[in-house]
């Protein structure tokens, strides 16, 4: 994998971990973070499941993410429309990475959270945040929108949370973040890395073709099919995992009362 400037990627036991590396600025994001971010996601999704299973996401430093690099947002504040399109559609295309990638993906959230941070959170599968992590969707603050992560935040939160979230800017701790559904666990050092162990290991005991094919699964009845396609895609879905190699040992195993052998393999 190529070498990055803004982050740092490193795999370990199978978990691949995206390490926000902009410390001395709490890991604000600028453009080439951004294009980063979207490139190691791509290269995540090359790799097959005996060198990678599950994704973290997390920030070197004090912070998780400052939200924006203000130097960046002073530049692209002169930018014309179609520049600052692009440069807004790039940042859609960030999330989105984090979003539909094929693995099972973790942010690990610290420190602070501001503005667009919280589209990296949101488009991951679980969120754990330490409970004294400050939380904030401060765009209107600064005469702008969440945009960009307004499809993620939603997804999380749903419509009128959103709208309290959103329209107010309000600042959140951990366990106020966990109960309006922004992350699901909040707990202080021992206890949350106590969950992430748990968490990783449910997610490694499970067959790792049926936990990307359930991600699929779940994006596309949110985002792709109607009900109908649903009904039959999911039908056909079920019947070829079942004929699947990894099918057919899930299921042999637990007739024969036996580890499966992706449990064997790790």
């Amino acid at each position: 994998m190529k070498q990055f400037k803004t982050i740092e990627f490193t795999i370990e036991d199978k978990i691949g971990t995206i390490m926000l590396n902009r410390p001395e600025i709490h890991n604000a994001f600028n453009e080439v973070m951004i294009g980063e971010i979207i490139d190691c996601f791509e290269e995540i999704e090359k790799m097959n499941y005996d060198i990678i299973r599950v994704v973290l996401m997390k920030g070197k430093g004090k912070s998780f993410c400052a939200g924006a690099d203000l130097k960046w947002m002073k530049g692209v504040a002169n930018y014309s429309y179609q520049e600052n399109y692009l440069e807004s559609y790039k940042l859609s295309m960030c999330f989105n990475a984090v979003y539909s990638c094929k693995f099972p993906t973790i942010a690990v959230v610290h420190g602070a959270a501001i503005g667009g941070a919280n589209g990296l959170l949101a488009a991951c599968d679980f969120v754990l945040a330490h409970k004294n992590t400050v939380f904030s969707l401060s765009e209107v603050k600064i005469g702008i929108v969440p945009a960009c992560i307004s499809p993620y935040v939603m997804k999380r939160v749903g419509e009128y949370k959103s709208k309290e979230l959103m329209l107010t800017g309000m600042r959140l701790d951990g366990k106020e973040a966990q109960k309006a559904g922004l992350v699901n666990w909040s707990y202080r050092d021992k206890k949350l890395n106590a969950k992430l162990e748990d968490l990783i290991s449910k997610l490694k005991s499970s067959g790792p073709i049926a936990v990307s094919t359930c991600k699929q699964l779940l994006y596309d009845v949110e985002n792709v099919w109607n009900h109908e396609e649903a009904m039959e895609n999911t039908a056909k879905m079920i019947a070829e995992l079942r004929q699947s190699d990894e099918g057919q040992e899930g299921m042999n195993s637990f007739l024969e009362k036996r580890k499966p052998n992706w449990l064997i393999e790790n």
